[in-house]
């Protein structure tokens, strides 16, 4: 019976997801019929709930020529799913199944833009991205979360990730109809603070206070079938209409960026009418700070009967390319409101290629690599934090005070004169000699009286790393191993 309700509710879950607040009130017009037009269109990003937040890493991976930065609530990293969806379902979402690590989906994003199927990776380097993951989500678990956190920085992404929030699993703002907590539809909670200000903050840089007024731009409800490959959008498990709110300056000529927006499962407009489009509060930021919010629309279909967008691959097996019929149909409508890419190439010197381990002592990892031209110096990454902070001119590196026994996590960038890092290369890992660091299980509460971690709040945190190690209790459970001297981290 426990198993049989677990897969219920996993299954229900798929990628994601009501009372009314009191005093809130519907944050988008009644829906104009119309058609998507033209617009100056300066800048193009992407954000999502769960299956949406997939979707929108598939998006801005695929299209970073395109799309400049990512808000994403509670998704895993690229192609994590590898078009399986017991992958999706138990080690993409769940933990109970092995997935691919951060790395091996790193050389999956190289491999598939050496090949064009997606744009070259150097492009994701500096991009903003902004994710963020409930302690009350338990639907997609916070390690999957990490991992992304993690496959964005290794490509040199300017990465805020905010997981200190209580919320369940679900897009959180400020006029939000559920509880913190909370995950039912429609999947807006409300817990208190303002995140979609700290999203937006984070990918334009700063942003006007949300309008407070009602709001003067339209809401242009479209066919999407003009947008969809072969026509017909049900075929891939698309909803026939669309929606886009347009601000009033954007109808009049001003430059405005494009938010595009993507729905959790449950969440579209055929399951929950206008409730996303109406709390997400992202309208009162674009009235004040020219945005139009672009919301495309999935819909169920065999395969897919929660309306989720292609994570993992029931339409086709190129859902995160941009062969990717879905892919294909959202960049479709992003273009026909004027999204454009890059005239130029990537900035920033390209990753170095020939990371090697050429060495290790109980403490030590030697590394050497290609030299880059035009370098001027050369930054080391070590589990993805920069090591030591004196210049490094030549394409070796020494990196001290390790720990017996442990593996450590390699990349390299190169430095130009400017001080700018380019793109990070592949990663290696080094394995110091000397006996393992010894895995030690015991409550939370235990682990704290011994000094392997602290509280905060209710919560344990492992000491050194400060990862979050679930309730401070005596029936919660957690493994952790020392791997420098005070710096703790989960086995």
């Amino acid at each position: 019976m426990k198993i049989r309700t677990f897969l219920v509710a996993v299954l229900a879950a798929v990628g994601v997801a009501a009372s009314t607040a009191p005093g809130a009130t519907a944050a988008v017009p009644a829906p104009t019929r119309g058609t998507l037009q033209q617009y100056d269109i300066t800048a193009t990003y992407v954000s999502g709930l769960s299956s949406g937040g997939f979707m929108a890493n598939q998006l801005h991976v695929a299209y970073s020529d395109v799309v400049q930065g990512a808000g994403i609530f509670s998704a895993g990293p690229y192609d994590c799913a590898q078009n399986n969806l017991n992958t999706a379902l138990y080690a993409c979402m769940d933990t109970f199944q092995a997935r691919k690590s951060p790395a091996q989906l790193e050389q999956l994003t190289r491999d598939r833009a050496a090949a064009g199927t997606v744009d070259p990776v150097a492009r994701l380097s500096g991009d903003k991205v902004w994710l963020f993951h409930g302690t009350n989500d338990s639907t997609v678990k916070a390690p999957v979360n990490d991992d992304l956190a993690t496959y964005y920085r290794d490509f040199g992404a300017d990465v805020v990730y905010d997981d200190a929030s209580a919320a369940g699993h679900a897009w959180v703002s400020p006029i939000g109809p559920n509880s913190c907590a909370s995950t039912s539809s429609p999947y807006v909670n409300n817990c208190g603070g303002d995140p979609v200000r700290s999203m937006l903050t984070h990918l334009l840089g700063s942003v006007k206070p949300a309008s407070t007024s009602a709001l003067t731009g339209k809401l242009v409800q479209f066919d999407q079938s003009a947008h969809t490959p072969g026509g017909s959008p049900g075929a891939i498990s698309m909803g026939a209409e669309g929606f886009a709110y347009v601000p009033r300056s954007c109808q009049d000529g001003a430059p405005c960026t494009l938010m595009v927006t993507l729905h959790g499962c449950y969440q579209s407009y055929g399951q929950v009418g206008t409730a996303l489009m109406d709390k997400a509060y992202l309208n009162e930021y674009a009235d004040t700070n020219d945005m139009i919010v672009l919301y495309p629309q999935a819909t169920t279909m065999t395969g897919n009967p929660r309306a989720c967008w292609d994570w993992w691959g029931y339409k086709s097996a190129d859902y995160a390319q941009k062969g990717g019929p879905q892919m294909t149909a959202v960049m479709n409508m992003a273009r026909a409101l004027g999204a454009t890419g890059t005239t130029n190439p990537p900035t920033g010197l390209p990753a170095p290629a020939g990371l090697t381990v050429t060495a290790t002592t109980d403490t030590t990892a030697a590394l050497s690599w290609n030299a880059v031209p035009g370098a001027a110096s050369y930054h080391v990454y070590r589990d993805g934090t920069r090591v030591g902070t004196a210049p490094i001119t030549t394409p070796a590196y020494t990196d001290t005070g390790l720990t017996p026994g442990t593996a450590y996590r390699y990349t390299v960038a190169a430095v130009d004169s400017a001080g700018t890092p380019g793109a990070r290369s592949g990663a290696v890992t080094a394995t110091t000699t000397g006996a393992t660091a010894v895995c030690v299980t015991a409550s939370n509460y235990a682990h704290t009286q011994a000094g392997r971690a602290h509280q905060s709040g209710g919560y344990a945190y492992a000491n050194g790393s400060n990862q979050k190690l679930g309730l401070w209790s005596v029936g919660v459970s957690s493994t952790l191993k020392e791997t420098a001297p005070g710096y703790w981290v989960i086995c």
